[in-house]
């Protein structure tokens, strides 16, 4: 899993899978949903980032067994 920030579109990016995107659909305004041509979510897109949380810049990573 990968996740970026780019500022100047004020975009998050998670990457689940490094694979062809197949199809994009926005489910609700703002988050779009990147699929594979199985289907299956890939990515997830987050737009106007600085907005719609608190610090796009910082991730907080944790398992739980």
């Amino acid at each position: 899993m990968k996740v970026t920030y780019d500022s100047e579109a004020d975009v998050i990016q998670i990457i689940l899978r490094e694979t062809a995107v197949d199809e994009s659909d926005e489910s609700k305004p703002g988050v779009i949903l990147d699929y594979d041509k199985a289907g299956e979510i890939i990515g997830i897109e987050i737009l106007n980032a600085s907005r719609r949380t608190m610090n796009p810049r910082s991730v907080e990573y944790a398992v739980s067994a």
